[in-house]
């Protein structure tokens, strides 16, 4: 099948289906790992810092990323507009009918029952970022010395950040701006 045919149908799909933000995609961004290998788990960690820390919703910005590091300027386009167009075509649908079914039993009833599913897709999405960043399971595995497992930089960086944040009450802002200068000189 065709990249861009391929970028279409599983960020449509994403779009469809990813209810509740940005961070519910990671589960389905997740599977195009294991699916097709157009990235890995550590792209997808710099994907989701990158897209928290920039203006716009992270959804979009991945499937824009996706899209570019996948099939270049044509695959950002078609991965971006195919996240959204399941939206657009929703809330078209629903502002057609919204006064009618408003009042709906049932239309509560889903959105009742989908609001557990929307919490279990974040909630999913946090602990494989938290794992994905604190934990290095495949050192381990290969290596099986304990401190392996551990990923101590970012360990150790998670807590002074915490804790300067906390007692220093910094802007959020000012954190993500700090942060991201350390993972440049940590990584150069």
């Amino acid at each position: 099948m065709n990249i861009l045919l391929q970028l279409i149908f599983e960020f449509f799909k994403t779009g469809l289906f990813a209810v509740g933000g940005g961070l519910a995609t990671i589960p389905f961004l997740e599977e195009m790992i294991a699916k097709y290998g157009w990235f890995t788990a550590d792209t997808l960690s710099t994907m989701i810092a990158v897209s928290e820390s920039t203006p716009g919703p992270i959804g979009i910005n991945m499937a824009t990323y996706v899209g570019y590091i996948t099939a270049g300027l044509p695959g950002s386009i078609v991965a971006t507009l195919a996240l959204v167009t399941p939206s657009i075509i929703i809330i078209c649908i629903i502002s057609k009918m919204l006064t009618k079914f408003q009042e709906s039993k049932l239309v509560k009833g889903i959105f009742y029952g989908i609001r557990p599913a929307v919490v279990g897709f974040i909630l999913s999405a946090c602990v494989s970022i938290f794992l994905l960043t604190l934990f290095n399971v495949g050192a381990f595995q290969s290596s099986k010395n304990i401190l392996d497992l551990f990923n101590l930089t970012n360990i150790a960086l998670f807590a002074i950040v915490y804790v300067v944040y906390k007692k220093a009450k910094l802007n959020p802002i000012i954190v993500i701006v700090i942060c991201a200068f350390l993972g440049i000189l940590l990584e150069l």
